[in-house]
């Protein structure tokens, strides 16, 4: 979680100073999501992401370098900076990729699920959506498919309460886990911001999707910053108290007896890692525009 918190905020610098092109949308105040989720995971899984994506990627263990290359548009990134910050994918740890569009990685998650059958893997597919992707018909239209074919699919939905820039309950009319029931498939909600209580849910809802065809897990986080870094967040109005998963999973682990100067020496760690990711990143070399059709087009006979 603080290697994912450390890293957006970093993110968020580079941004504002212009050496991160294009949009970033920051998981800031979700990290307890990504973290319990994948450390549920087994390798043979695989995860389709969404336009909040950097955590995900992270806890999943993506090179931190080659995350920052291509978010910085290098050709050293882990898409050879084609991707950026919404289509970030690594293939050898099964990230399936994020994706720009509202809900469009579901139903990638659904033939990834599809393939863990056939091939006999043993392997879940999980597909990590928002509450602004409930309306989505391709959501419906997945949740149908997976229950039909008992598909080794978990579907994760980050409920922070805003679809983009509008309250949750104001562009849908049910909830995720009734909606989930219209189709037969059970799930369970969890406090998204406690680490340990979203792995306990995760790794049993993994082991029920693996034997037993899919299953929904809702987290119900904060999102800190806005839909988009840069976002005025007019739309928020008063001020509710967030709760921080990093401050909760501190205090936890100082009732664990662990102590502060281990703690501290986690977070000096994770900044040496950043500093050198970022350095790293920035010496790689821009993509050739001779390059760009690259792996677009095969070449005809």
């Amino acid at each position: 979680m603080r290697r994912i918190r450390s890293a957006e905020q970093r993110l968020s610098e580079l941004f504002a100073a212009g050496e991160v092109p294009g949009f970033i949308h920051l998981s800031i105040g979700q990290e307890a999501v990504a973290a319990g989720v994948m450390a549920a995971l087994q390798p043979a899984d695989t995860i389709a992401s969404n336009h909040r994506g950097h955590g995900h990627c992270l806890a999943r263990g993506v090179d931190l370098a080659g995350l920052f290359a291509e978010i910085m548009g290098r050709d050293t990134g882990l898409c050879r900076g084609r991707g950026g910050s919404m289509h970030v994918a690594d293939m050898r740890i099964g990230m399936l990729g994020a994706n720009g569009i509202v809900g469009a990685g579901i139903p990638l998650a659904v033939g990834s699920a599809l393939a863990h059958q056939v091939r006999g893997t043993g392997g879940v597919a999980v597909a990590f959506f928002g509450d602004g992707a409930l309306a989505e018909g391709v959501l419906h239209e997945s949740l149908n498919i997976a229950a039909l074919w008992r598909l080794p699919l978990l579907f994760v939905c980050e409920n922070n309460g805003w679809s983009e820039f509008s309250p949750a309950e104001r562009q849908f009319a049910a909830k995720p886990l009734d909606l989930a029931a219209t189709f037969g498939i059970g799930g369970e909600q969890v406090d998204g911001n406690d680490v340990l209580g979203v792995l306990d849910a995760a790794t049993r809802l993994r082991s029920q999707t693996a034997g037993d065809g899919p299953r929904m897990l809702e987290c119900i986080t904060d999102r800190v910053r806005g839909h988009y870094e840069g976002d005025p967040q007019r739309y928020r109005a008063g001020t509710r108290e967030l709760t921080d998963p990093l401050d909760a999973g501190r205090q936890r682990l100082r009732a664990a007896r662990v102590t502060a100067a281990a703690i501290d020496a986690i977070d000096a760690e994770v900044e040496q890692e950043l500093a050198a990711a970022v350095e790293t990143a920035r010496s790689g070399a821009h993509p050739q525009f001779a390059a760009a059709a690259a792996d677009v087009y095969t070449q005809g006979a």
